[in-house]
């Protein structure tokens, strides 16, 4: 099948003459720019989807997809509040909770901590805490037993191990002439957990449900109840249904308004650097506006045969898109290529830079995440494709627009 000679003879003005090897430099720093821009776009999208789902997956480790928690802090008749959730579409799973402020003491060691109260056989179906036991388990947490699991940085700040007995003060005392005394219990600790959140690593402690409502003189009173969906993302939409069936005198909150900050921050910082690579991309493509500038000005007197021949204005034009659309075509297919095989092996390349360096860029101690996570999704890859190459045609249009407007015999004119 024939070729439109205006594809065969922009695909021939790609490659300069011999004599003019600049004007293929320019082009190779193009094509290397728009490879540069779009595979940090990939990368850097990559990183922050990874970011995404690794903050949700940890934070739903210890945080249910949906919380019902008692108007004035305390639920009483929860069974029937946990029926009634159960009832919901996408409910897969209801466990109580006693959620309350101690401070946990051992030897010369005090450090604040939020303490659980749990049903293992219930709690391990709405959270994720049994894969993250890096000691120990939760069945261990019986009733009357007095035992207690640990986040790993919470021992490690107490200085304590499994086997070691700790002291938990609660902040509800018993008042005598001499003032407030605050209720103290030890605790054998049984356990400990990493969930990879310091946040919930070095604050949080978990107990048998039991043991919490003596402590804090609940009863049979609890904090509310923890609910599991088969998709967290109908949490909001399953909110509002039990927010209107619901006949306990509850507040509801899902996992996207608790710790929307979080999900909030990611997303606008995955917008703005989109936005910030692109201009990137958008600079390198405009080099080919200079690429092209300095082809019509070298290809003056072709452009001028080729009209005498009959070429239109209109078939010069789309000689010089085929050249700049080659140069961008060819720079996104390495950009692409690079920046899909980096963000498929991020967990590989940072810790081998990390080692390089003697550092490491995210330390776990000021950071929520301490590894760099990565989650390649092609959607993004599409939309970095697609604006990656109309920035690069739009930059074909003025000087093609400048060749088509050559005059035959101003050029031809001292050849």
């Amino acid at each position: 099948m024939a070729l439109p000679y205006e594809l065969l003879i922009g695909l021939r003005y790609t490659r300069a003459k011999k004599h003019n090897h600049f004007i293929s430099f320019i082009s190779l720093i193009s094509m290397l720019g728009i490879a540069l821009g779009v595979a940090a776009l990939i990368v850097v999208l990559s990183v922050m989807n990874g970011f995404q789902t690794e903050l949700r997956s940890r934070i739903l480790a210890v945080v249910s997809h949906i919380q019902i928690t008692g108007g004035n802090g305390e639920m009483t008749g929860w069974e029937l509040v946990a029926e009634q959730a159960a009832g919901q579409p996408h409910v897969l799973a209801a466990a109580p909770f006693v959620q309350a402020q101690a401070m946990l003491s051992y030897g010369n060691l005090v450090r604040g901590a939020l303490v659980r109260g749990i049903l293992p056989d219930q709690e391990d179906r709405v959270a994720d805490f049994g894969p993250h036991m890096k000691s120990g388990k939760l069945d261990e947490l019986r009733p009357d037993s007095f035992n207690i699991v640990l986040g790993s940085e919470l021992a490690r700040a107490l200085d304590v191990f499994v086997g070691d007995r700790v002291t938990l003060i609660a902040p509800q005392g018993v008042v005598t002439p001499a003032g407030v005394i605050p209720r103290l219990k030890t605790f054998t600790v049984v356990g400990l957990f990493e969930v990879g959140m310091y946040e919930y690593d070095s604050g949080l402690a978990l107990i048998s449900l039991a043991d919490a409502q003596r402590l804090y003189r609940m009863d049979d009173r609890v904090s509310g109840v923890r609910l599991k969906l088969d998709d967290l993302f109908v949490a909001p939409r399953v909110a509002r249904s039990l927010a209107s069936t619901l006949t306990a005198n509850a507040y509801i909150s899902d996992w996207t308004r608790s710790h929307a900050n979080f999900f909030r921050a990611v997303q606008i910082e995955k917008n703005m650097m989109f936005i910030i690579l692109s201009l990137i991309v958008a600079v390198a493509a405009f080099n080919i506006v200079s690429t092209l500038v300095m082809a019509v000005t070298d290809k003056q007197a072709d452009i001028a045969i080729l009209r005498t021949l009959g070429a239109s204005p209109l078939s010069i034009m789309l000689i010089f898109i085929v050249q700049g659309a080659l140069i961008g075509f060819i720079g996104l297919g390495l950009g692409v290529a690079g920046g899909v095989a980096l963000a498929l092996n991020v967990d590989v390349v940072v810790p081998l830079i990390e080692r390089l360096l003697g550092t490491q860029f995210l330390a776990k101690e000021v950071y929520y995440i301490s590894n760099l996570p990565s989650e390649l999704q092609w959607g993004d890859v599409t939309t970095i494709v697609g604006v990656a190459f109309v920035l690069a045609l739009l930059a074909t249009i003025y000087p093609s627009w400048r060749a088509a407007r050559v005059n035959p015999a101003a050029a031809l004119r001292y050849e």
